[in-house]
């Protein structure tokens, strides 16, 4: 099964359960997200990667130029740990790690949690890949990808019990779209995924292709 189909597969599970109030807002919000022109204003195939230096779970600091030192790099960033469309997405990317590994790649997700929270989604999920913490999204800004939940769907977070306050270091309402990158180790973007559609992720054998149309010294490690 893709993993497309596993998330579709999720999601006409949780829609059916969802109440008509709160899905409403959902849609809503869903909906102004995607006729904000955000994903189109993100950073795409062609343009540098931004630096970053981001803490892993355990408190390790990484940077993009260390990663890129040794090969290409995928870059995903995720919600997280409390969207279950998210967990999916990184548990898919886990079952093909050997064959991004194989191909001299490092990859990497960031997502707006504490450290706590990426330490406990390491341990449960059993990621052999780093997660790093972006709080207040300013890595996620610099690739395009962050927004500000509206007033109205923060709420329904919270009667959703996500506690996004607490997760996100004190920046609950601002999140990065899902959005993954394969950066040559000359900083460019060579591969884009970039969706408001937090339902909708970045095949692996996507990826996987991506990094195998790599070319030149900026192939494989």
């Amino acid at each position: 099964m893709s993993l497309q189909a596993e998330l579709r597969a999720l999601y006409e599970n949780k829609h059916r359960r969802i109440p008509p109030d709160i899905l409403e807002v959902m849609d809503r919000g869903a909906l102004e997200l995607a006729e904000s022109g955000l994903a189109d204003g993100a950073l795409h195939a062609g343009a540098r990667a931004p630096g970053f230096t981001l803490p892993t779970a355990t408190g390790k600091e990484v940077t993009l130029d260390g990663l890129l030192a040794e090969g290409p790099v995928v870059l995903t960033f995720y919600r997280g740990a409390w969207c279950p469309y998210c967990n999916v997405a990184l548990r898919a990317l886990q079952q093909h790690h050997d064959a991004i590994t194989a191909r001299g790649a490092r990859l990497v997700a960031i997502s707006p949690q504490i450290a706590d929270e990426s330490l406990s989604l390491t341990e449960k999920q059993e990621l052999a890949f780093d997660v790093l913490s972006d709080i207040g999204s300013d890595v996620a800004k610099q690739y395009g990808i962050a927004f500000d939940l509206s007033a109205e769907l923060g709420a329904v977070y919270d009667r959703l019990g996500f506690d996004l306050q607490r997760v996100n270091g004190g920046h609950a309402r601002t999140l990065p779209l899902p959005a993954t990158y394969v950066i040559d180790r000359g900083w460019v973007i060579r591969w884009a995924f970039v969706n408001t559609d937090y339902t909708v992720r970045a095949e692996p054998t996507e990826i996987l292709a991506a990094l195998d149309a790599l070319t030149g010294p900026d192939a494989r490690a």
